[in-house]
C-alpha cells in the first residue's frame, strides 16, 4: 500500500489562518478530500494520513468526520492540550476513535523555543504510550537541540520528525542542522518524514540538487527503515505542485532496491501509524 504520511485538509478562515500569509495566497481557500482524491489517484497513492494545523478540539472533529467519510484517509494526526491536568480522560476518549494514530503540537510556533521541555508538556507526553499514540514533532532547527534532550527522556514513545524540521534550504545552511539531525537519529524511536523541502527552498526558483544534500543526510542519519514519504499538500502548493513534490522524492530514491522504496513509500508509514 502506498502511502502519504502527512497532508492536510481545511476549510478556509482568514482569522484562524493567519499563518497562512499573503504571499501563500494561492493556498487561501478551501481545501477538502474531493480535492485531493483525484490527485492521489492520478500519483498512485492507495492511502494518507492527516495532519491537523489548528489547536482545537473542533480541528479533532472536523478531521475525524473526514476520515470516517473517505477510506483513502488511514491515519489522522490531532491535537490535544498535553498540558491539561486531565490529559488522561482525554486521551481515553479519543480511543473510540480508531483512525485516530497521534497527536501534534505546533511546538515552531512557540516563543519558548524550548517549550517541549516543560514539564507539564513531557507529563503529558509520558501518557502516549500507555494509550497507544505516536506524536508528530513540529520543530524548526533552532529547537532541534532541544529535542533530542526531550526525545531521550521518552525511549519507548513513537516519535516523527515533521519535515525534516525545516532545514534553511533557501539559504544554503546545512552544517548546524546536521549535527542536530545526527544527534536525534541516533535515538531509534524516531522516524523522520521525507516532506516539506519545497516550501523551505526559494518558491519560485528551486532545483532538485537543492534538496538533495538534505536528502542525503536523512538517509544516512535515519537510515531507509525510519524515513516515509509525506506531500505536505497543500501547503506544498506554495512552491509546487503535488506531482512534482512527489516526482522529487521517486527521482532521489530511483536507484534504491524495491524493497526498499517499498519501505519509503508506504510500510514505514503502515508500521508506525499502524494503519
Amino acid at each position: 500500500m502506498r502511502i502519504d504520511s502527512h497532508h492536510h485538509l481545511w476549510k478556509y478562515n482568514d482569522e484562524r489562518d493567519r499563518w497562512i500569509t499573503d504571499d501563500m495566497a494561492v493556498i487561501q481557500r478551501n481545501f477538502l478530500p474531493e480535492d485531493l482524491k483525484p490527485i492521489l489517484h492520478a500519483n498512485h497513492i492507495d492511502g494518507t494520513v492527516l495532519v491537523q494545523t489548528d489547536q482545537s478540539k473542533e480541528e479533532n472533529i472536523f478531521l475525524l468526520a473526514n476520515a470516517l467519510q473517505h477510506d483513502f484517509i488511514k491515519g489522522v494526526v490531532g491535537w490535544i492540550d498535553l498540558q491539561a491536568r486531565d490529559v488522561t480522560d482525554h486521551l481515553a476518549y479519543y480511543k473510540e476513535f480508531k483512525k485516530l494514530k497521534g497527536f501534534r503540537h505546533i511546538l515552531q510556533g512557540e516563543e519558548q523555543r524550548d517549550f517541549m521541555l516543560r514539564p507539564d508538556f513531557k507529563r503529558g507526553i509520558g501518557k502516549l504510550k500507555e494509550h497507544g499514540y505516536t506524536y508528530d514533532i513540529l520543530v524548526y532547527p533552532d529547537q532541534l537541540k532541544y529535542t533530542v534532550e526531550f526525545v531521550k527522556e521518552f525511549p519507548d514513545q513513537p516519535f516523527v520528525l515533521d519535515h525534516l524540521a525545516k532545514p534553511y534550504i533557501k539559504d544554503k545552511r546545512i552544517d548546524d542542522w546536521k549535527k542536530d539531525i545526527q544527534a536525534l537519529a541516533v535515538l531509534d524511536n524516531v522516524f523522520c518524514k521525507v516532506s516539506g523541502m519545497v516550501t523551505e527552498a526559494d518558491w519560485k526558483s528551486w532545483s532538485q540538487n537543492d534538496l538533495r544534500p538534505y536528502l542525503d543526510v536523512v538517509v544516512e542519519s535515519f537510515g531507509i527503515a525510519r524515513l516515509m514519504y509525506g506531500s505536505d499538500w497543500p501547503v506544498c502548493l506554495v512552491a509546487a505542485s503535488y506531482e512534482k513534490v512527489i516526482d522529487v522524492t521517486l527521482n532521489y530514491f530511483s536507484s534504491f532496491s524495491e524493497h526498499e522504496q517499498d519501505l519509503i513509500f508506504g510500510k514505514n508509514a503502515t508500521r508506525f501509524y499502524n494503519l
